[in-house]
């Protein structure tokens, strides 16, 4: 067993573009726990981009902690997919400082077994004339269980303020389970933001369209849930990380998108 602390600084920049990637792969540890604070100040006028790829093993624990501070006229955007891992948590805590920024964040969780993810979120809209995105996509199976709690914030001053958010969730397995806690918090008057969460299973007339077609039901599962995590899998816009996810999940579970 062993516990990792791990810190990491970003400056990203005024006026620079750049992005990096976080692997958190586990292979021969066991019982093992990762603790990794990620710290970011993104400058004005600078896009930064987070790729973080989680796929532990089925006995390790890990908690990873964005802190993000955004200047004017600046882009964030956190890309995470999870695909195995005994514990995993990620909390992620934007603050943004500047007007005209725009912040994404996406998720894709897989789990299976009796595995739990819990993503945190929390957006602090600040200042006036901002735009926020966040979008999560959870499929269990198994025993598995997940956790959804995303956090917008706008205050007092923060007018003219898009922020949007969406937790979909797909259950595989009658004993998987999904908490969902999406929150919006406004206290300006001129906003336009908006929160849903869905849970269910795969659409069974869909199945039954593409058994017809000679489809096994086991590659019919796969092409439903590949097309309803793709939406975020392709916000990574870099064909290297889509190909490596591509083989975690073939490695992991058994099946690509």
């Amino acid at each position: 067993a062993v516990l990792a602390n791990n810190r990491l600084f970003i400056h990203a920049g005024k006026s620079s573009k750049s992005s990096i990637v976080i692997t958190q792969i586990g292979e021969s540890g066991e019982n093992c726990f990762n603790n990794l604070v990620t710290e970011v100040i993104v400058e004005d006028n600078a896009h930064f981009t987070i790729h973080k790829i989680q796929s532990d093993n089925d006995s390790n624990t890990q908690v990873a902690t964005e802190q993000i501070a955004q200047g004017y006229n600046s882009t964030f955007k956190i890309n995470t997919v999870t695909l195995n891992g005994l514990l995993v948590r990620n909390n992620i805590n934007i603050a943004v400082n500047g007007q005209n920024c725009s912040t994404y964040m996406n998720g894709a969780v897989i789990g299976k077994n009796n595995q739990h993810v819990d993503n945190h979120t929390f957006v602090d809209h600040r200042v006036p004339n901002c735009y926020s995105n966040e979008n999560y996509k959870y499929v269990l199976d198994g025993k598995s269980t997940g956790v959804f709690n995303g956090r917008v914030v706008v205050q007092k001053d923060a007018q003219v303020i898009n922020a949007y958010q969406n937790n979909g969730n797909i259950l595989l397995s009658d004993h998987a389970s999904i908490n969902s806690k999406p929150e919006l918090e406004i206290y300006a008057d001129d906003v336009k933001c908006s929160h849903g969460s869905t849970t269910g299973q795969l659409d069974e007339d869909a199945l039954f369209y593409l058994q017809a077609r000679g489809i096994s039901k086991k590659n019919a599962k796969r092409i439903l849930v590949s097309a309803f995590i793709g939406e975020v899998i392709e916000s990574y816009e870099d064909e290297t990380i889509t190909e490596l996810i591509q083989q975690l999940l073939e490695k992991e579970h058994g099946w690509t998108f």
